[in-house]
């Protein structure tokens, strides 16, 4: 299971990074920028909730720089990596709580929340490509997840 999240999160950043970098040669039109922000919190909400850490945000929709958004895109990798990397087998089916933004309790399997975290990256990326065609980009990045694997096969 850990090698399998250890891929999709590797796959997460390669995707993060192509969109970006859409966003960037669009001129960085707000909307994108806004939804992957959201992604980008969104994914340090999540890694502090599984780690019982107190949550640094007040809700899911902060705004960042592109600059913010470049360093922000290593930091969760590179955190999630290392959270996954240093799990014992028998957590990735040990139930968390947790808190959501409406103050609901709640509880989830950690390997499910994994799933949702990589699950609503892809959600989110989309949502940007879309307000990217709306802003004028011309094209878009492929950011599936086949693209992830036919690049890794061409960079072997």
């Amino acid at each position: 299971m850990r090698t399998h999240f250890i891929k999709m999160f590797n796959y997460d950043r390669f995707a993060n990074d192509l969109i970006l970098n859409a966003i960037i040669d669009s001129g960085e039109p707000e909307r994108p920028l806004q939804l992957f922000s959201h992604l980008l919190t969104a994914s340090q909400v999540w890694l502090n909730r599984c780690k019982g850490a107190a949550l640094e945000h007040s809700n899911p929709w902060s705004e960042y720089t592109v600059a913010e958004c470049r360093q922000l895109v290593s930091y969760c990798h590179d955190s999630w990596i290392n959270y996954v990397e240093g799990l014992p087998d028998a957590d990735f089916t040990k139930v968390i709580n947790y808190q959501n933004f409406k103050g609901d309790h709640l509880q989830d399997q950690l390997s499910d929340i994994f799933t949702q975290v990589i699950n609503h990256g892809t959600h989110t990326r989309a949502q940007a490509g879309q307000q990217l065609k709306l802003a004028g980009a011309q094209s878009l990045p492929g950011t599936d997840y086949i693209y992830y694997l036919r690049a890794l096969k061409s960079n072997i």
